[in-house]
């Protein structure tokens, strides 16, 4: 039996829909995923530390996506967090940068390369020193 770990994945997203996709996409290709629905879900989990990934929906009732980001970072700026978005405000991938989001990936083509990057940033954030 093997030792390692599957890489976890937290999908926040208010579209159940959206959550269900993302959920079989990515259990499909091996990661352990958990949803929520609202950002405050998320928070009462604690932030676990297994997070290797959050995937983060952009326009969320409450708290957005980029606010939700900024306090993920604030709390372990190692995991990598996406950014998912159907707007099309050009303005928010600098924004989403300046908190601390790896990628903002835009809505309705995620399947085509959301693993690609969340492969992609847990492994920049394995390479990346500590401070």
């Amino acid at each position: 039996m093997s030792s390692l770990r599957k890489s976890t994945i937290y999908v926040i997203d208010d579209d159940p829909d959206v959550l269900g996709s993302l959920r079989f996409l990515l259990e499909a290709e091996g990661f352990e995923t958990l949803t929520f629905r609202t950002a405050a879900a998320a928070l009462e989990t604690g932030v676990p530390r297994h997070a290797d990934c959050f995937i983060i929906d952009y326009k969320m009732p409450g708290m957005d996506g980029l606010d939700l980001a900024s306090r993920l970072h604030r709390q372990d700026a190692r995991t990598p967090i996406i950014l998912i978005t159907g707007d099309p405000d050009e303005s928010i991938s600098a924004r989403a940068a300046a908190v601390g989001v790896a990628y903002v990936l835009r809505k309705p083509h995620l399947e085509e390369n959301l693993v690609a990057h969340v492969r992609r940033a847990m492994q920049e954030t394995e390479t990346t020193p500590r401070p």
